[in-house]
Order: structure tokens, then sequence, then C-alpha cells
């Protein structure tokens, strides 16, 4: 199927290209399913399942992280600590505002 592309329009041009994109993801999931279902034929053949290949988990592998040590302490309380990452507690921007610097409230 040739398509003069001379004579379309910007609207027609749009929406052929839109078309093609939709075409060509509709050609990509039908071929992974196709490998798909080579790759567990051929593991069914051997006498092996998905799990004996590639483990028993499907998916990302969920990473734990740990503590980390507290960076700051508030000098009024000195109970409640930060470790620098993620949101500023209200005692640090308060003690900032006050005219201290982060080394001040250093550990």
């Amino acid at each position: 199927m040739a398509v003069d592309i001379k004579n379309l329009n910007h609207t027609q041009l749009n929406d052929l290209i839109s078309k093609a994109q939709v075409r060509q993801n509709e050609l990509r999931k039908e071929k992974v399913v196709k490998l798909r279902e080579k790759i567990h034929a051929l593991l069914k053949a051997e006498g092996y399942s998905f799990e004996d290949i590639f483990g028993s988990t499907r998916g990302k592998v969920k990473r734990t992280t740990g503590t980390v040590a507290p960076k700051y302490r508030n000098p009024a309380n000195p109970a409640q600590t930060w470790s620098g990452r993620g949101k500023r507690p209200h005692w640090f921007n308060d003690a900032l505002k006050a005219g201290k610097k982060e080394k001040d409230l250093a550990i």
C-alpha cells in the first residue's frame, strides 16, 4: 500500500502518522507474544519451567535501604534529629530563620 504523502494536508499527515504508530505498537506486542510462546515451548521441550531458569521472583526485586545516621540535632530538644535527607523538619527551618547556620546544628 503506497501512500503519496505529498498530496496530504497537515491534518491528514498527522492522522496517518498516529495510525502508523498505533500499528507499529500492535506489531511489536504481537512479536513479544510470539517470542514468549517460543521461549515457553523451548523450556517445556527441555523439561524446565520458567522458574527453574529465571528464579521464582517475577518482576523487580525490591531493594531494602538501611537507616542513615543523623547529621543534625535540634539544640532545644536533643531527641529530635535529622539525617539531612528528605523534607526539612520544622525545627530545622525555624532554627535557620532564627539566624543559625546548618553547621551550628550539625552533630
